[in-house]
């Protein structure tokens, strides 16, 4: 049987808090942070359909001056819809998770502000982004 031995700087049983492991927060915030990629790509994925419907209308000739938007404008205002769900869904989920843990999973200096913050600051651009789309 091998026995592992600790390497220096590392917290040990004394210095650690009784029954708290901080990693299970750590795991909160980067499932979070995965929301919010996801959320982002596929609001950029909705802004590129839109403008190249609108780059596919302007190099066809025979089109002259269409009025109207035609369907990638709205497909990609609802991709970034479905970004701005994936966004904000990302977010009441940590928030729900934060709320669960006991003080003694959360470092010292933890706080979901922050983190909450930039997520409907996400979210308030993309809704913004899907009006200009439409528009």
């Amino acid at each position: 049987m091998t026995t592992y031995e600790r390497e220096p700087g590392l917290a040990n049983e004394s210095t650690a808090e009784p029954g708290g492991d901080p990693r299970v927060y750590f795991a909160a915030e980067r499932t979070l942070l995965a929301w919010l990629r996801t959320g982002i790509a596929i609001m950029a994925f909705g802004f590129v359909v839109a403008r190249f419907g609108l780059f596919l209308r302007l190099l066809d000739p025979q089109a002259g001056a269409q009025v109207g938007h035609g369907i990638s404008s709205y497909l990609g205002a609802a991709l970034v819809g479905l970004g701005v769900l994936a966004t904000a869904a990302g977010a009441v989920q940590y928030r729900r998770f934060y709320r669960t843990l006991p003080a003694s999973d959360r470092p010292k200096a933890s706080s979901p502000g922050f983190s909450l913050g930039l997520s409907w600051a996400l979210v308030l651009i993309g809704l913004a982004l899907g009006m200009v789309l439409l528009v």
